[in-house]
């Protein structure tokens, strides 16, 4: 995955302390990002106090205005430390808002039987 430069460089400072922003990219597959969501943990072993969610039609990834958005978010919350997941971290829509709690998400195929952390697919539940 190509990171956003601006993202980038501030990820690649490394753990700087809390709080800590948390960036997770979501799509269809595992090639395009159609939504990120961002949350600020503000210590250790705690819940993100504060998230927000872009979505969009197309590649989310590379889009300046997001990327501005997100930069924005960061600063109103004064985060010292960037986490960038290094993948697509599943399906864009969220069980129980966008399609049953228990299923399967009807528009992600790709998704329906592959776990959101490694990508590989689970047989348990082929």
């Amino acid at each position: 995955m190509k990171k956003p430069k601006k993202l980038k460089k501030i990820s690649n400072k490394g753990f700087r302390g809390y709080p800590v922003a948390t960036i997770s990219y979501y799509g269809p597959d595992n090639k395009i990002a159609t939504k990120v969501a961002v949350g600020i943990v503000a210590g250790e072993n705690e819940m993100p106090r504060d998230l927000k969610r872009w979505f969009k039609d197309s590649e989310i990834r590379n889009d300046l205005m997001v990327q501005d958005a997100i930069l924005e978010f960061i600063r109103q919350n004064k985060v010292k430390s960037v986490v960038i997941a290094d993948r697509i971290m599943g399906c864009p829509h969220e069980e129980g808002k966008d399609y049953p709690d228990g299923s399967k998400c009807p528009k992600c195929h790709y998704w329906a039987n592959r776990d959101r952390f490694s990508g590989e697919i689970n047989k348990r539940h082929i």
